[in-house]
């Protein structure tokens, strides 16, 4: 049992090795009211990964690491950061990328297998993110 583990281990670390040279690095800025949100994500053709940080006027900020996938000009995936309380939290994450701007979208949060996502059934919205990213010129 223990080799067996041993060879599915290896062959999933084997396989999982990503080209990281392929991945384009982008840093994005958001302001709502006297809220600001940092997006240092990295991307390619199918995946994304980097850091989030929001930093709530006057009561701290949530910061931690962001992943997923990209379907279309929709990036799919988590945010799991530590809160301003303390504690570590995982929710689910939806951006849409369109007109070199990157909406936040905000739809009804379950549970799947213990992890937090969408609702398939209730749409996300995009329309009135609570923030909007502009690229940070480099």
């Amino acid at each position: 049992m223990r080799l067996f583990l041993f060879f599915c281990v290896l062959f999933i670390s084997c396989n999982s090795k990503e080209d990281k040279d392929k991945y384009h690095r982008t840093l994005y800025r958001a302001v709502n009211k006297k809220d600001t949100a940092i997006l240092d994500i990295n991307m390619n053709d199918k995946r994304f990964f980097g850091r989030y940080e929001i930093s709530h006027y006057g009561t701290g900020k949530d910061s931690g690491d962001v992943r997923g996938d990209l379907r279309g000009d929709t990036l799919r995936g988590d945010y799991h950061y530590i809160s301003f309380g303390g504690s570590w939290k995982r929710v689910p994450l939806a951006i849409l990328k369109k007109n070199e701007k990157l909406y936040l979208g905000k739809g009804v949060i379950g549970t799947y297998f213990n992890l937090p996502c969408f609702v398939p059934e209730v749409p996300i919205e995009y329309n009135n993110s609570e923030f909007v990213f502009e690229e940070i010129a480099k």
